[in-house]
């Protein structure tokens, strides 16, 4: 008896998102959006706001880290306190992280009020719209504010990564989660023809 060859329609399944489909949160991507020194110098000059004792903040932040790591004394063993210090550090970094992507949004925002406001095709002997230009300055000083805080908390995980790297003697990475093997093609093989039996008549 010959066997009758069944097809069936081939199931689409979505692939699985890998390690690379998604950017790690390190402190270059950090140091690429949020302001550099002689910008943050900059906006405090422009703006009048205070400045951000970006050394200060950097060697506090260090200092803390360390002081706690220290007061766990025997209570965590070499390894778990690096896994602890790993994730601390991880928080410190996606907070800067979010602040410098706030930042640019809040930065981009305030350009394109203030363009409008310049526009070259507007009639210079009209008044702007009511208030027009004062939402521009406030969009313009809320910007320059955020600047500074993503600023200041750039600061705060460079301090923390210095601490891990003193503590560990290792510098620090964003944490990936290993990533489950793929099943051998002899597996799935195996698993499909199990399946066949188990079909209801």
């Amino acid at each position: 008896m010959t066997r009758k060859s069944t097809q069936t329609p081939a199931k689409t399944t979505a692939p699985l998102r890998s390690r690379s489909d998604r950017q790690s949160i390190t402190f270059e991507r950090v140091a690429r959006l949020a302001p550099h020194h002689g910008l943050a110098d900059n906006l405090v000059r422009t703006f009048g706001l205070d400045p951000v004792d970006y050394n200060g903040i950097r060697d506090a932040t260090g200092e803390h880290i360390a002081a706690t790591a220290k007061a766990f004394g025997t209570a965590l063993n070499e390894k778990a306190l690096q896994i602890h210090l790993q994730r601390i550090t991880g928080a410190f970094v996606s907070s800067a992280f979010g602040a410098a992507q706030f930042y640019g949004t809040k930065k981009s925002a305030a350009m394109e009020l203030t363009s409008k406001l310049l526009n070259d095709d507007r009639d210079e002997d009209r008044d702007g719209p009511a208030g027009f230009e004062s939402k521009a300055e406030r969009a313009r000083l809320f910007a320059a504010e955020m600047a500074l805080q993503s600023f200041a908390l750039m600061a705060a995980a460079e301090g923390a990564i210095a601490a891990y790297a003193d503590i560990t003697g290792e510098n620090w990475k964003p944490y990936e989660a290993p990533v489950a093997p793929a099943a051998s093609v002899a597996r799935k093989s195996a698993a499909v023809e199990i399946a066949a039996f188990e079909m209801e008549a």
